[in-house]
């Protein structure tokens, strides 16, 4: 039995030295090879030869979906080159098929405890490098402490009605935003509502930087002011100018006005280019200017903007109306790529080729379905959350606006 026992261990060990390059490319966490070897070698030798098998074959798929990206990138250059030469895409400018779904072995419930457990001692013991994502707190500390600005804060009831104001004079529907707005929060969300924590209990964590009814992410915060600045300043000195302000307000809408013009100087700074506006984001700089989005006067405005640039760059392209779920896909893939799902071949094509590799596996809403399909999943979605109270609540303040319009009008 010793003997039996010795023999077995020193087979794992050598066994285990050969699998160590094989963990250590497929493993989701930092493992070290002396850790490695410690878990292998704790396997019986059924339990080693399902664990080979099992990571033979996760290898063998990794390659395949390793070579399927690749040829998704390389087709989605091809496009970025016929996009600019204005050349029409063809069906050959697409991967036409499925991202690969793995169908090889698994392990028996029993290793797969360990083996997880094992990856999450690891996650313990050597800390990812990635730090967390900055959340509404960090966005309203850099805000504080750059600018001296905090956002002014109203109900919910108040932010959806100045909200609809600013939309209607943008020439945007309740249609295609209440239904925007109910796909992008469930139809519940708040106005300072981030993407991954929940809008009424606070809890879980942020999935990323995406703030508010329309979840403008950092980098969009940044684009649309650099774009649409000049407007914004131009419709808080309307709001300054009105009669019936008080001195408090008249005071307020001062410090707003001139925080704006800071945080607008400093982005025209920049060179108009998405990758430069997503690294400013990130700086204590970038980051108090996404706290607009809260503010209950240029909040409405940033976002409702944001949409109306969407339905611009539509127009631009031949497409003078837009449903709210054809606005949804332009604002979930950018403006282009959403355009380009609209429309064959891009509407009969998988969404692998619309979204980068992370996002389309985070993002399960999109998997699985081609340009079409999404947007029917993008329309179902919005007709079950545009029952919710958040939903019904913003359809209300438009249809208040709509009645005072029309009892102004008489």
């Amino acid at each position: 039995m010793a003997t039996n026992g010795v023999t077995g261990a020193l087979r794992a060990l050598a066994f285990s030295a050969a699998l160590v390059a094989i963990w250590l490319a497929a493993s989701v966490a930092p493992v070290s090879a002396a850790s490695t070897i410690d878990f292998l070698a704790a396997l019986s030798d059924s339990e080693m030869d399902e664990f080979r098998a099992w990571k033979d074959a996760r290898n063998v798929f990794n390659d395949r979906t390793d070579a399927y990206w690749d040829a998704v990138e390389a087709k989605r250059q091809g496009r970025r080159k016929k996009r600019a030469a204005k050349i029409p895409f063809e069906p050959t400018d697409y991967v036409m098929s499925l991202a690969p779904k793995y169908t090889g072995p698994t392990l028996s419930a029993e290793l797969a405890k360990k083996y997880y457990s094992f990856v999450e001692r690891q996650k313990t013991a050597e800390p990812a490098q990635q730090r967390e994502l900055a959340t509404v707190a960090d966005y309203l500390e850099a805000a504080k402490r750059v600018y001296n600005f905090t956002p002014e804060r109203v109900s919910e009831r108040e932010f959806k009605q100045r909200y609809a104001e600013e939309a209607h004079a943008l020439g945007l529907s309740k249609e295609q935003v209440v239904r925007v707005y109910a796909l992008e929060t469930g139809g519940n969300g708040t106005y300072d509502m981030q993407s991954g924590i929940h809008p009424i209990k606070k809890t879980g964590r942020a999935i990323s930087s995406a703030l508010g009814y329309a979840q403008l992410l950092d980098a969009n915060s940044i684009n649309e002011l650099a774009r649409s600045g000049e407007t914004f300043i131009s419709l808080l000195n309307r709001k300054l100018r009105d009669p019936e302000n008080t001195p408090e307000r008249t005071a307020a809408l001062k410090r707003k006005l001139a925080v704006l013009k800071r945080m607008y100087a400093n982005v025209k700074r920049l060179p108009f280019e998405w990758s430069v506006q997503q690294r400013y984001a990130k700086t204590d700089n970038g980051m108090g200017i996404h706290t607009l989005n809260i503010d209950a006067d240029i909040g409405p405005m940033l976002q409702a903007m944001k949409l109306r640039t969407l339905k611009d760059t539509a127009a631009k392209q031949g497409r003078r109306s837009l449903t709210g779920a054809e606005l949804e896909l332009m604002n979930l893939a950018g403006p282009m790529t959403g355009l380009e799902m609209m429309e064959e071949p891009g509407a009969s094509a998988p969404t692998t080729n619309f979204f980068a590799r992370r996002a389309y596996y985070v993002n399960k809403m999109v998997n699985g379905l081609t340009g079409a399909e999404l947007q029917v999943e993008l329309d179902r979605r919005m007709t079950q959350s545009i029952t919710r109270p958040g939903a019904q609540e913003f359809a209300e303040a438009f249809d208040r606006l709509y009645a005072r319009r029309s009892t102004a009008e008489r």
